[in-house]
């Protein structure tokens, strides 16, 4: 993935490291130039990897959270490493449909 063009995406959750909010399935919406703050859903890197987790910002320490306490709390050591804020969600289900400004 490239973020030239800097236009929104959508990427298929996989897996249940974001339970109970995204299901394994959903389609999230990616801004790549999405406003990063405290709590947001972010589209990081870390360790090479794409990986979609809570941003959690403590002092000046950055850190993804997984909203299922079965996966671990990783750091970041700069918010460079986040390559987009996730602005909605979708499902098969209208009632799925969700949006995060």
């Amino acid at each position: 993935m490239n973020n030239c063009g800097r236009e929104p995406f959508a990427l298929q959750v996989l897996g249940d490291s974001m339970l109970p909010e995204f299901k394994e399935g959903h389609i999230i919406i990616i801004e790549p130039d999405g406003v990063v703050e405290n709590g947001s859903y972010v589209l990081a890197i870390h360790e090479k990897e794409y990986i979609f987790r809570q941003l959690i910002i403590d002092d000046e320490n950055y850190f993804l959270k997984p909203l299922n306490s079965s996966y671990p709390t990783l750091e970041i050591p700069t918010l460079e490493d986040i390559k987009g804020v996730i602005t909605q969600r979708a499902g098969t289900r209208r009632k799925e449909h969700k949006k995060y400004v």
